[in-house]
C-alpha cells in the first residue's frame, strides 16, 4: 500500500469517528431491558423473611444481627439498583418503591451495627420507633398508589404497612406489650414476604414462559404492566 492510500485510509477513518459512525456511536444505543421487579422484590422479600423469623422468635432474637449481610448486600444494594432501571423502564411506581426500601435496608444494617449501640440504652427503643414510623407513614401512601398496579402488589404494600405499625407500636412500648406487638409485627413480616415472593415468582415466570402463568390482577385496565 503506498504512502497516500494509508494517509487516505487514516483520514477516512477519522471522518467516521469524527461522524459518529466508526467505532465511537452517536448516540445511545436504544434497546430492551429486562423487568427489574422480579429481583427487586425477590431482595425484599427475602431479607424481610428473614428478620420477621427474628422478630417472630421462630429461631432466637439472639441470633437477629445475621441477617445484616443479607440488608447490606441483597436487600439494599440489589433492590436499590433495581429501583435505578426502573427509573429507567419509566416505572415511576416502582422507581420510587424500589430505591426506597433498597435504603431503607441499607439504612437498617448501619442504624443496627453502626448507631444504636451508641444510643442511650433507656430510649434507644424510641429512636427505633420513630425510624419505623416514618416508614409506615411512607409505606401507608405507597398502599393507596399500588391500588393502580395490581393487586399481587397492592396485597404486599397492604400487609406491609401493617408490618410497620406493629413493629413502630412494639418499639415504642415497653414490657410483654412490646415483645407481643414485636412477635406480631413478625408473622405479619413472614405475610408480607410469602406475598412479595408470589409476585417475584409470578413476574419472572410469566416473562419466562411468554404467557400468563400466574396471574397478579391488573387493577388498572387502562394500560398494561410489566
Amino acid at each position: 500500500m503506498s504512502q497516500s492510500q494509508v494517509s487516505s485510509t487514516h483520514a477516512a477513518q477519522a471522518a467516521e469517528i469524527g461522524s459518529g459512525q466508526g467505532l465511537v456511536p452517536a448516540g445511545p444505543i436504544a434497546g430492551v431491558i429486562a423487568d427489574p421487579g422480579p429481583v427487586g422484590l425477590a431482595a425484599f422479600a427475602m431479607t424481610t423473611f428473614m428478620l420477621s423469623v427474628f422478630n417472630t422468635n421462630i429461631v432466637s432474637s439472639t441470633l437477629a444481627m445475621s441477617v445484616l449481610p443479607l440488608a447490606l448486600f441483597y436487600g439494599g444494594a440489589v433492590q436499590l439498583l433495581a429501583g435505578m432501571w426502573e427509573f429507567r423502564n419509566g416505572n415511576t411506581f416502582g422507581a420510587l418503591a424500589f430505591s426506597s426500601f433498597g435504603a431503607f435496608w441499607l439504612a437498617y444494617w448501619y442504624y443496627v451495627d453502626h448507631i444504636a449501640s451508641k444510643l442511650p440504652a433507656a430510649d434507644a427503643h424510641k429512636a427505633t420507633g420513630v425510624f419505623l414510623l416514618s416508614w409506615a407513614i411512607f409505606t401507608a401512601y405507597m398502599t393507596i398508589a399500588s391500588l393502580r398496579t395490581t393487586a399481587a402488589i397492592a396485597a404486599v404494600f397492604t400487609a406491609l404497612t401493617i408490618t410497620f405499625v406493629l413493629l413502630m407500636i412494639g418499639a415504642f412500648m415497653t414490657g410483654s406489650g412490646a415483645t407481643d406487638l414485636t412477635k406480631a409485627g413478625g408473622w405479619a413480616g413472614l405475610v408480607t414476604a410469602a406475598l412479595a415472593w408470589y409476585a417475584s415468582f409470578a413476574g419472572v415466570t410469566n416473562a419466562t414462559f411468554k404467557r400468563t402463568m400466574l396471574p397478579t390482577w391488573p387493577l388498572d385496565r387502562t394500560r398494561s404492566l410489566p
